[in-house]
């Protein structure tokens, strides 16, 4: 039985998701919410050499492991703790040790590839697009990766020029079109996130008002 509401929230790299959804969340100030980001559940490269793992396309689906990742969502909507990923983007790979999360009423799923997968998207009580100018995304990504991920400049660019790019024309920007709610100008633009928060808290309402007379 399902106890939990999911929010999917998608666009580009850089586009703004996780502001929008730590914003949803402040504003809820609730400790029933978690965030669950796509990130975590890159498919773990240990096995392959270190120099080569920066050359895989990390915005494909398949770089992704959506079937761990659709499991752990459903148990968390059904009440249970999941033992989360943790994932090395400096050396593309999981850590050994896991983070134990849930339950939680509330789970916030942000990624770029989230409305993309219909076993994600099925999910899902609120589908958002976060769409942002790709230019300005392009500029947060290479402040991000330069600054938290250890990249140059130079490969940054590469990277966003071989896959990015390309990769948000093919999977991201077409599933815009599943989106129940598309907010421009991402984490900035609070009368859609105000919206939006206030969409949750009914739905918040109305699930635990579900699950007291389950």
């Amino acid at each position: 039985m399902k106890r939990g509401i999911l929010i999917g929230i998608a666009g580009a790299s850089g586009s703004g998701k996780t502001l929008v959804a730590n914003t949803i969340i402040e504003r809820l100030g609730s400790d029933k919410v978690v965030l669950i980001q796509e990130d975590s559940y890159y498919k773990d490269l240990s096995d392959i050499p270190l120099d080569a793992r920066a050359g895989r396309n990390f915005d494909h689906p398949d770089a992704f492991d959506h079937d761990l990742l659709a499991e752990h969502l459903t148990k968390l909507l059904q009440g249970k703790t999941v033992a989360h990923p943790i994932y090395d983007y400096k050396t593309h790979s999981r850590l050994k040790e896991t983070r134990t999360v849930g339950p939680h009423t509330i789970v916030i799923l942000e990624g770029i590839l989230v409305l993309n997968e219909p076993k994600l998207r099925n999910l899902m009580d609120i589908r958002v697009f976060i769409d942002t100018a790709l230019d300005i995304c392009f500029i947060r990504r290479l402040q991000r990766d330069i600054e938290e991920r250890g990249r140059s400049v130079e490969s940054v660019i590469t990277q966003y020029e071989n896959t990015v790019r390309p990769m948000y024309f093919q999977f991201i920007e077409p599933s815009k079109r599943y989106a129940d709610i598309i907010i421009p100008r991402g984490g900035k633009n609070l009368v859609a996130i105000d919206i939006l928060t206030t969409k949750i808290r009914s739905l918040l309402l109305q699930q635990e008002k579900i699950n007291l007379e389950a």
